[in-house]
């Protein structure tokens, strides 16, 4: 599985890559067959207090899962998107299954 991370407007330290590293390395336990994840990170309106974005993109065979969320830090937003993601992964491994 391959992380990518792209910082907009800012540059990710690299406490902040590992901790995305991480966690999105957390999300093969929910499916096996992630292909590559794709993260963004955004400063977006810097006067206001929740200005950190991310969005986060994972691709799998034959499809793609995608989350979004704005906070007060960018650890907080992954987190919230991976929390989505992993049960978006979930629904989709169920009805992979029932198939």
């Amino acid at each position: 599985m391959i992380v990518r991370i792209q910082s907009i407007h800012f540059d990710a330290s690299e406490q902040l890559q590992a901790f995305i590293q991480k966690k999105a390395a957390k999300l093969e336990k929910f499916y096996d067959d992630i292909e590559k994840v794709e993260v963004s990170l955004k400063v977006v309106k810097p006067e206001t207090a929740e200005n950190k974005e991310a969005g986060v993109k994972v691709l799998v065979p034959n499809g793609e899962f995608y989350a979004n969320k704005v906070c007060d830090t960018f650890e907080e937003a992954v987190d919230l998107c991976l929390e989505a993601l992993e049960k978006q992964l979930v629904k989709y491994k169920e009805k992979q299954r029932s198939k």
